[in-house]
């Protein structure tokens, strides 16, 4: 063996915490490993970027649709890699379906994917999260005997799993830094009334800010969007600026600079989703992180039941979001 595939192998019994032995056995196709361990051997060489050896790849146990948005928002990337790398895991083989303006809608990508036999769907911020659509086509679907899972947007008129950051949860921790910080006058740019995630980051600002008229501007979930709410905010005197998605907040970041105010010293802004770039931009993003990883991981597992035979459930799992204090927050100009 080389040195460059002995210094490979080491690394990926290093990832996944298991002898080199072990991890030879895998990659070689060998038996006496456990099938908990052989996915764990495979999740490192996925994860360190390596390409999996011809007698280590699985004979796929089935197709599984996965449905996101557009993707210039990294935070819809970033489930579905995770994702994939998941259902890769255990041996499904992803089928990835975007929906975008002019492009093919929900329903025609489910249709699709039915088509092509899925064994299941993982639909990320559909059209279960908008309250003016039809909930029924998720009844058809269950009722053509597809499994699926749900993430960001509870629904109770459909009966399914849900995975949900906690939205109101997150928009308080932002207001609760923020005054910290001295801010008084605080207001929260945020989507179209009509999706939940939305509805819940309101709840948990008004909550949170304690005010009769709250300073509240809906708009898009773009860049664009969030530079037309921050502005009006600002216009309105608001020194602390909460943003439904990271978007958003560069958006307002811009707005602010050019109406020649300081980001952090004169408007302070916090944005929502987290990825590895807000620590790029600037000033680096301060954010409120979904648990990308942990609500990706919980989707599957509530999507293999079914697939295994197991009722589906009828229930949301909430997982709790994280502050993340980067550099464009500061105290309040004056304090």
């Amino acid at each position: 063996m080389t040195g460059a595939l002995t210094a490979r192998l080491a690394d990926i019994a290093a990832q996944a915490d298991v002898s080199e032995a072990t991890a030879s056995r895998v990659l070689n196709g060998k038996p006496g490993v456990a099938a908990a361990t052989r996915q764990r051997v495979l999740a490192a060489v996925d994860v360190l970027g390596y390409e999996r050896p011809a007698r280590a790849r699985q004979r796929s146990a089935g197709l599984v649709g996965l449905v996101i948005p557009e993707l210039t928002n990294p935070i819809f990337p970033a489930f579905a890699q995770v994702i994939e790398q998941s259902l890769s895991g255990y041996g499904f083989t992803p089928v990835l379906g975007t929906r975008m303006l002019g492009g093919a809608t929900e329903d025609e990508l489910v249709g699709q994917l039915v088509e092509r036999d899925v064994s299941g769907i993982i639909f990320l911020s559909g059209l279960h999260a908008d309250l003016t659509a039809d909930p029924t086509r998720y009844t058809r679907l269950a009722e053509r005997g597809v499994p699926f899972v749900l993430i960001n947007g509870y629904n109770d008129s459909i009966s399914a799993p849900f995975v949900s950051p906690d939205d109101q949860a997150a928009a308080a921790m932002a207001v609760d830094h923020l005054r910290q910080l001295g801010h008084r006058r605080i207001g929260l740019a945020v989507g179209p009334e009509r999706f939940v995630p939305t509805r819940r980051k309101v709840a948990g600002f008004t909550r949170a800010v304690g005010e009769e008229r709250p300073y509240i501007q809906h708009t898009l979930f773009t860049v664009e969007g969030g530079h037309a709410a921050a502005g009006a905010l600002i216009e309105e005197g608001c020194t602390g600026i909460v943003c439904g998605s990271d978007l958003m907040a560069l958006g307002a970041v811009r707005a602010a600079r050019q109406r020649g105010l300081a980001v952090p010293h004169e408007v302070s802004v916090v944005g929502y989703d987290d990825s590895e770039l807000n620590a790029f931009t600037d000033p680096p993003l301060t954010t409120v992180r979904q648990p990308v990883r942990a609500m990706a991981n919980a989707a599957v597992h509530a999507l293999l039941e079914p697939m295994g035979g197991s009722p589906m459930a009828d229930t949301e799992f909430v997982f709790q979001p994280e502050l993340v204090v980067r550099g464009s927050t500061a105290h309040a100009p004056g304090r």
